[in-house]
């Protein structure tokens, strides 16, 4: 299977240099999918789950519609299915134990990682990873505060922002908090390589965009947080953060707060690329409200990624997985993901995203 890997890069890089052509490369596929609403069959009276308790054959027919796509996701340049995944929407660890067995990519031995958020609806972030290639050397979920006074766009100092963006929390707890996904950060080795990632599902557009837009800038400022306290440490870490960020690559939890490029050239050492940039500019999409299509799905590198000595893991490309088969084909929503109804489960309203990672093999 390494071999065929490394051939099949041997094609693809000749166009880039001669140098490319004398040099073989091995390659790691890392994704990200927001698999919509998995539920199991028990309603859980401590969530609002009510709405998504699933038959035995619905739950089975979607665990299945998953396994495919986790399967065949990024197999374009890579025959082996994603070494790892981030997942969101998920109800519990034991759907993603089930997940894992399915036929369809039970030989990749999947390990898990996945911790119960305080979400009301019950859906978490989790990581599926292969055994064979990463090893995790630690894992934690962090979780993001904010409250109700959050929603309203009342006027505040400067000081009093600066305080609340530093500490994650409010001044003022006396108002109610409103529950959303942790970030889940997971470290560990690469086939001997240390490399981060953080797994995301910000909070949504409920209200409206604009009304809602300071949570996911909350949401970003975590995430800058969690990746200064890795750059801290180790200043070249190869750190890579994806999720279903409810916003696209030109807003501001984007743009401003995590300060993420969409040029290469434009990314400075400690600084963050995004490659999904370049797409969203292309009119690509991961999914489509009243036919206005936006990148959510992102996954968004550090600067060590970026540099040319292929030595190490370093960033060759990124995808949009959204193979016919994915895609309604009829009604209103023709042409969007192809999501679940009451009476038959699809795949997803949301595309998955994928990145390939390359390294010069020995």
């Amino acid at each position: 299977m390494k071999k065929r890997i490394v051939f099949l890069l041997m094609l693809v890089f000749s166009g880039l240099s001669v140098v490319a052509q004398q040099k073989k490369f091995a390659v790691h596929t890392v994704a990200f999918y927001n698999i919509e609403n998995f539920y199991d069959t028990i309603n859980d009276p401590n969530t609002y789950d009510d709405e998504w308790v699933y038959s035995k054959k619905y739950f089975t027919q979607k665990v299945d519609n998953i396994a495919r796509v986790l399967a065949e996701l990024g197999t374009g340049e890579n025959p082996n299915s994603p070494t790892v995944i981030g997942l969101a929407e998920v109800e519990n660890k034991k759907m993603l134990e089930t997940l894992v067995k399915n036929p369809r990519i039970a030989s990749k031995d999947y390990g898990i990682v996945h911790f119960d958020s305080p979400d009301r609806r019950g859906i978490d972030c989790a990581f599926l990873y292969q055994k064979k290639h990463f090893q995790p050397l630690s894992y934690k979920n962090i979780p993001l505060y904010i409250y109700e006074k959050d929603t309203k766009k009342d006027k505040k100092d400067k000081k009093e922002e600066e305080e609340e963006k530093e500490e994650n929390v409010n001044l003022d707890k006396t108002t109610k908090r409103i529950y959303t996904r942790d970030q889940i950060l997971m470290s560990g080795m690469l086939d001997g390589e240390e490399v981060h990632f953080i797994v995301n599902h910000w909070p949504s557009r409920r209200g409206g965009e604009k009304i809602s837009s300071n949570l996911r800038e909350m949401a970003a400022a975590l995430n800058v947080r969690i990746i200064d306290s890795l750059q801290k440490i180790n200043p070249n870490a190869k750190v890579m953060t994806m999720g279903d960020l409810n916003d696209g690559p030109f807003n501001n939890s984007i743009k401003k707060v995590l300060n993420a490029k969409g040029k290469k050239e434009e990314v400075k050492p400690l600084g963050m690329y995004n490659p999904m940039e370049k797409m969203a500019n292309k009119g690509n999409g991961t999914l489509a409200y009243r036919d206005a299509w936006d990148i959510f799905d992102q996954i968004i590198i550090t600067e060590p990624l970026l540099q040319t000595d292929y030595s190490s893991w370093r960033y060759w490309k990124a995808g949009i997985y959204n193979k016919p088969f994915m895609i309604q084909t009829t009604g209103q929503y023709k042409g969007y993901g192809l999501r679940n109804s009451a009476t038959e489960p699809g795949f997803s309203d949301h595309f998955p995203v994928y990145i390939y990672l390359i390294k010069e093999a020995k």
